[in-house]
């Protein structure tokens, strides 16, 4: 098993608090994200600014995808493999700014997130959320 995998596993049942990053205490999908990465990489590589729930939305700014393409390796979405970071965008005409971990690949496909009123969960990941996923990336190799 990834890794990566195994790190946000280790999330899951923390509650949805929004800017945190503290496994058991709280977190939303980003600081999911910028947890496990703390666990399998190392220091996180820059600083987060402050954001509100609808970040970035208000001028289109893909800020989550352009951080995404600073640290991370973007693949084909096709080419899933688990511990995969997937990129969503939950609105056609908004921009990506949902963070989820690719755990299971295949017919059983599924993914690891943080989002309100859920805490940390585990979800399949059917038709309406892969619809949605825009980018896929991985981890830098040196893990």
């Amino acid at each position: 098993m990834s890794a990566v995998v195994t790190a946000a596993r280790g999330w899951i049942g923390t509650p949805y608090v929004h800017q945190a990053s503290c496994r058991g205490a709280g977190c939303d999908c980003l600081g999911l994200l910028r947890g496990v990465w703390r666990e399998v990489v190392g220091a996180e590589p820059e600083a987060v600014p402050a954001y509100t729930a609808d970040w970035s939305e208000a001028g289109g700014e893909e800020r989550l995808w352009a951080a995404a393409l600073r640290h991370l390796q973007q693949k084909p979405l096709a080419e899933a493999s688990v511990g995969d970071v997937l990129l969503f965008r939950m609105r056609d005409e908004g921009v990506a700014k949902h963070l989820g971990l690719q755990g299971e690949i295949g017919p059983e496909a599924s993914f690891i997130h943080a989002y309100s009123g859920r805490g940390v969960v585990e979800s399949a990941l059917t038709p309406p959320w892969a619809r949605r996923v825009v980018a896929r990336f991985a981890f830098p190799e040196r893990i």
